[in-house]
């Protein structure tokens, strides 16, 4: 009897495992072929559609409708079609793998209007790099990530930091903006800036580029282009219980010797979901190329011994002493959804720096050139702090049917130290901005074939700034003079209208317009210098508009078209800075200033054969008058003054140029099967700056000739790229004349005088799938150890470079 009974249960147990066996043979787990994570809302039919299915959050689906050998084919709308027999996929394990299209037409993008926009409908040039390929390229900082696109040009004065170019503008003249908020403020300078550093690459979900002035959404500043950071959002739960999911990662760079440890986690349930992430970086001084000219190794440096600065010889020139740094990154979003209509998001972000050394300082010569100017310079930690808390309303209404409410409040910190060689008295600035910022944008999209995009915005900044200088024997500190007016003010408020209307199926017209107005308020402390005004008490307006077309002639072929306008107001930083701009120079306050104008217009064509190659192309043309520029100045009638115990020319910000920027940008993506694929960019600018009394000069920011070509393999589990980087010449002839003056950082042509060279660089990157948890990453950069600098850069590039990524999905 209990020997039945045993039977009896090992007969149930084995019924019991071979339907389970059976439940877990019809089932599918449908995948990014990139990413591997999996892809809901997949449709799932047989050749007539009498039968179907759909694809869960997890990927999942049950294909017991389906018989072993009939064909079913896999759908969506981002994805190749994929088909197979029941039979095929359960010897792949019951896992599908789908490819992201190659044709990109029908990507959405957010940053033309604030809400999602078919790209097609776009008649600007807009870039969009996903979490995807930021996760394959794994770049050190977000300065990278733009650089590794191949279509933004990154200058770097020290390997803390990068400064974008598009389009011959730079710095100021370009807009950064996170999640919707604007992170451009009142002291973003002329000069290199490094804020894009504080955005952690591992947090981003998209960026989008836009290239041109986008002043009608983004107001001041946003002359050259936009670039919008999207990072990741919270995910919900749609099931029942609470969900846990999450990433942990490692780098590690041999040129820098870099270590990178990320973690991030999601919490999610149906109505609220949390994100947390961390990411903590060190890196260690840049080691340059060993194949290029000597004139950029680092030959010697200075330390300080037994209360003496002494000029030390560097044991390998090629190792950039002092030039490396730490930073961490921390993001908290929350995210609550009680029902379809509502959605409430906040966000915290925090980034902050070590002491990071101003590379291109520190190697500039004394003026008998046999040792170095300054034993010390450095920024201070760079922090940057945002509160960002945003509502979301969609729905029926009579004027709306989205409405947004974004309010953020952001804090930065930065500082300045630096001290000439021998000298006992380390001189500081230090300046903290508070910036807050208020959005209200709305979507109307029920008037027939026109939609309705239009807001307004509020801006206010405050800074604080405070000068000191220290006597490093005695340590006695004594105050000296700020950067800038203590106290002082800037703030705009603008309302802006942007429409998209469908004239017809293949011809979408896109126009707005914006006004805003703009107040400078600052007090000048006459402690330390006389000026000759108490305060700049600044109010401008500025009107600025848009006009473009995308028309598909053809399903296959797109044009575009668009003409714009976009302005700067002159901030704290123009009004009223001091600080040396250059050795024996110094740039002093000036409050009688204007805003700068752009008139730009841009011409694209995109041609696509049957998915197997898409070619495209662009060409642009901007004008900028009563342009902000540095030129020679009187200070109380004097042209040289006392600044740091130096005499210094003076100079200052005035609008005292026009400026001619054009170019074009070319590019091309064949795909020889599903393997196999080729890709190229090339851009090519031109820009010249006219005073007011005639004379030229080459525009600064105007980059060389770049572009790049990739040859990639992939297939499921591996991805592979071999690509070559290229940098062309810039001849003294075309270098900007602030920029002659910087012989230290470059190349010294046949008639002594200074040049940036030409460069390129060969490159392998991969990513193997381990698993669907673990991922590996290896690249080798610049495998012929070249060594260059790019333009205007005062760190020279890492030479041969090993980097090494693990990742693991839980």
């Amino acid at each position: 009897m209990q020997f039945s009974d045993n039977m009896r249960n090992t007969g149930f147990a084995l019924f019991f495992l071979m339907l389970s066996l059976t439940v877990c043979a019809q089932e599918v787990t449908v995948l990014d072929a990139d990413t591997g994570n999996p892809v809901a809302n997949i449709a799932i039919y047989n050749k007539d559609r009498s039968k179907t299915a759909v694809s869960d959050f997890n990927g999942k689906s049950d294909l017991r409708v389906f018989s072993k050998n009939e064909r079913i084919t896999f759908r969506h709308i981002s994805y190749e079609i994929y088909n197979a027999t029941k039979a095929q996929i359960e010897r792949k394990g019951n896992r599908i793998y789908l490819n992201l299209r190659p044709e990109e037409l029908k990507e959405v993008v957010m940053s033309v209007s604030k809400w999602e926009q078919q790209k097609k409908n776009v008649p600007q040039k807009i870039e969009s790099i996903d979490a995807r390929s930021i996760a394959f390229t794994n770049p050190q900082t977000s300065a990278d990530l733009l650089q590794n696109s191949g279509k933004v040009f990154v200058q770097k004065s020290q390997l803390g930091g990068g400064s974008p170019l598009i389009r011959g503008f730079a710095t100021n003249r370009l807009l950064l903006s996170v999640d919707g908020v604007r992170m451009n403020n009142a002291i973003f300078r002329g000069g290199n800036i490094q804020n894009v550093i504080s955005i952690d690459p591992f947090t981003i979900k998209n960026t989008e580029v836009i290239f041109g002035p986008g002043s009608v959404i983004y107001g001041s500043d946003a002359i050259g282009g936009v670039m919008n950071f999207f990072t990741q959002k919270p995910r919900f739960s749609f099931t029942d219980s609470l969900t846990f999911s999450g990433n942990v990662n490692y780098r590690f760079a041999s040129a820098n010797k870099e270590n990178t440890a990320h973690i991030d986690f999601n919490l999610g349930q149906q109505k609220w979901a949390s994100y947390t992430s961390f990411t903590y970086n060190n890196f260690d001084d840049l080691v340059m190329g060993k194949n290029g000219l000597d004139s950029y190794l680092r030959n010697n440096y200075v330390v300080r011994e037994n209360g003496t600065d002494v000029l030390m010889t560097n044991n390998d020139p090629r190792k950039q002493v002092w030039s490396g740094y730490d930073q961490i990154n921390f993001l908290q979003k929350f995210t609550y959804k009680p029902n379809s209509s509502w959605n409430y998001d906040l966000g915290l972000y925090y980034s902050e720096t070590s002491d990071y050394p101003r590379y291109d300082r520190l190697i500039r010569p004394n003026s008998s050139g046999d040792g170095l100017r300054s034993a010390e310079w450095f920024y201070g930690p760079q922090k940057w702090l945002m509160g960002n808390f945003q509502i979301t309303k969609q729905g029926q209404n009579k004027f709306y049917d989205g409405v947004k409410l974004t309010v953020a409040y952001q804090h930065f910190e930065e500082s300045r130290s630096d001290r000439g060689f021998q000298d006992v008295e380390l001189f500081t600035t230090k300046e903290k901005v508070n910036a807050l910022s208020v959005n209200l944008d709305f979507e109307n999209k029920k008037i027939g074939d026109l939609r309705l995009y239009y807001g307004a915005e509020y801006i206010f900044n405050k800074v604080n700034s405070e000068g000191s200088q220290n006597n490093i024997e005695t340590n006695e500190f004594s105050i000296a003079a700020s950067r800038y007016p203590d106290g002082a003010t800037w703030q705009t408020f603008a309302g802006y209208v942007n429409g998209e209307y469908q004239l017809k199926p293949n011809f979408t017209v896109l126009s707005g317009a914006r006004y805003s107005q703009v107040w400078v308020d600052a007090q000048f402390d006459k402690t330390f210098y006389p000026f000759p005004f108490d305060e700049a008490d600044l109010i401008t307006g500025a009107f600025t508009g848009s006009m473009g077309f995308s028309w598909f002639p053809k399903a296959n072929l797109q044009i575009t078209l668009n003409g714009s306008t976009g302005f700067r107001a002159p901030n704290i930083d123009d009004i009223g800075k001091i600080f040396d701009s250059e050795p024996g120079s110094v740039v002093v306050p000036n409050p009688d200033l204007e805003p700068e104008y752009a008139y730009n217009g841009e011409i694209g064509v995109r041609k696509n054969f049957k998915d197997k190659l898409v070619l495209n192309g662009a060409a642009f043309y901007t004008y900028l008058v009563d342009a902000l520029v540095r030129r020679n100045y009187a200070f109380n009638g004097e042209t040289e003054i006392l600044y740091n115990g130096e005499l210094s020319n003076v100079q200052a910000i005035q609008n005292a140029a026009k400026a001619y920027v054009y170019g074009f940008e070319l590019g091309f993506e064949a795909f020889f099967n599903e393997n196999w694929s080729l890709s190229s960019n090339l851009t090519l600018t031109e820009g010249t700056e006219e005073d007011d009394d005639g004379t030229d000069s080459p525009a600064r920011h105007v980059a060389p000739v770049f572009g790049d070509i990739h040859l990639v393999w992939k297939n499921p589990k591996f991805r592979a790229d071999a690509f070559l980087n290229y940098n062309g010449e810039i001849s003294y002839a075309n270098l900007a004349l602030s920029e002659r003056g910087k012989t230290y950082i470059y190349a010294i042509d046949d008639n002594g005088n200074p040049f940036s060279p030409s460069w390129y660089t060969l490159n392998f990157r991969s990513q193997y799938r381990i698993s669907n948890a673990v991922k590996a990453t290896m690249s080798l950069e610049n495998i012929t150890n070249q060594r260059y600098r790019t333009y205007s850069s005062g760190i020279v590039a890492p030479g041969i470079n090993l980097i090494l990524g693990i990742g693991y999905t839980f």
